[in-house]
């Protein structure tokens, strides 16, 4: 079997595959032409033509894994490059201040809830044993708690969400607002 016959038969579902795990579509096609070449170079190791799929699927899984190990290796930073952190804002500590009265408004086992894990910093796992709570209903307790206080926030401020959820930017809405100031 030729690496071109291999590379007919299993490129498509290759390209899929790592779509699946690598959101960059450039990093995409690099790693393509990184399994490519990989398979090229060791088609002679190759044990049996029964086990060709899965072979170049073993190559593609550990291109991945090297691929997010060079990343991480390059988000290795010294203290010195994070002088501006200090100057950036917090939005968790800006709206922090801001919360408590939301929080405060909500029925009192959400406002429990919500002080202890988000505010105290309780993880949901200690929280459920220490109140006698099966851990996955805390869970769906502590999701319906956090949507009733981002229904009360957007009520009153204007939230800029990126695109993992996570706020970025708020502003207030009116004066009226029983929140920030």
């Amino acid at each position: 079997m030729t690496i071109e016959i291999i590379w007919d038969e299993y490129s498509t579902a290759l390209k899929r595959f790592l779509q699946s795990r690598v959101s960059n579509p450039a990093d995409v096609d690099d790693l393509l032409q990184d399994i490519l070449l990989k398979s090229h170079l060791n088609l002679h190791s190759l044990a049996s033509m029964n086990s060709v799929k899965s072979w170049v699927f073993q190559i593609a899984n550990n291109v991945i894994i090297d691929h997010y190990r060079k990343k991480g290796r390059a988000r290795d930073l010294d203290v010195d490059d994070l002088w501006y952190e200090d100057d950036a804002p917090n939005i968790k500590r800006e709206l922090s201040t801001c919360i408590a009265p939301f929080i405060r408004a909500l029925p009192d086992e959400s406002a429990h809830i919500l002080e202890e894990i988000e505010l105290n910093n309780m993880t949901q796992k200690d929280y459920a044993a220490a109140n006698n709570i099966n851990y996955s209903t805390l869970k769906t307790r502590v999701q319906k708690a956090r949507k009733q206080l981002r229904e009360l926030v957007e009520d009153c401020c204007h939230l800029t969400l990126d695109k993992n959820g996570n706020i970025i930017e708020f502003q207030q809405k009116g004066k009226s607002c029983r929140g920030c100031s």
